[in-house]
């Protein structure tokens, strides 16, 4: 998967988030988007993911092959992490992996019951969500977009509501499940993105 970002710019009514952005994600490599608290991470994140239209410029997706993907199929290529996604709470844990399996099929030889024990939840599986703590909760975020058969991954503050324990779990996982895919992470926390090659600043399109 490629991404090729030509001048976009997202506007909030008179506010312009970011403009004039040019970049380039290339597949099989890592990027760290950075900013400050309020600069337009995620808004960019959702930007690139097709969840939220820019107001100016083009983005042009890619396959490995170089054909020139329809964006409004980009969904079957990426998941996503991220604390404003909802989880369907009523469900138990083990039914929750099963539905998500149905619309994005996990990763080769991986099913519910072992993806709950690689984050640490296997004892949690007849449990419904809405008992789990926020920490238990992000475990989940997390385990469906890095299990999830996808070419692109994007990860906004992946390690929101973790504790040490899963900061840790975090990093172990993203580092054995990041490879061969397009990562972007969406962070100001070092920890979430020092694994990335390249960087690339919000406030560098500010007041461009």
């Amino acid at each position: 998967m490629k991404i090729l970002l030509t001048k976009i710019g997202k506007r909030f009514n008179r506010d312009w988030i970011f403009r004039h952005l040019d970049y380039e994600f290339l597949p099989g490599s890592s990027y760290a988007i950075t900013g400050p608290n309020g600069s337009g991470k995620s808004t960019l994140l959702q930007v690139i993911a097709g969840s939220t239209a820019c107001t100016e410029g083009k983005i042009q997706y890619s396959s490995s092959s170089s054909e020139i993907l329809d964006p409004a199929t980009i969904y079957n290529y990426l998941s996503i992490s991220a604390p404003y996604l909802e989880l369907v709470e009523e469900m138990t844990l083990l039914e929750f992996l099963r539905f998500h399996q149905r619309f994005k099929p996990f990763l080769d030889s991986f099913q519910p019951e072992e993806i709950a024990s690689r984050v640490g939840l296997q004892h949690s599986l007849q449990k419904q969500i809405r008992y789990f703590s926020s920490g238990m909760k992000q475990r989940i975020k997390l385990a469906q977009a890095l299990f999830s058969k996808s070419d692109m991954l994007l990860l906004d503050e992946p390690c929101t509501n973790l504790d040490e324990e899963g900061i840790a779990l975090y990093r172990r996982l993203v580092n054995e499940f990041r490879h061969q895919r397009l990562v972007i992470v969406s962070s100001n926390d070092r920890q979430e993105y020092d694994f990335c090659e390249h960087r690339l600043s919000v406030t560098d399109f500010k007041n461009v």
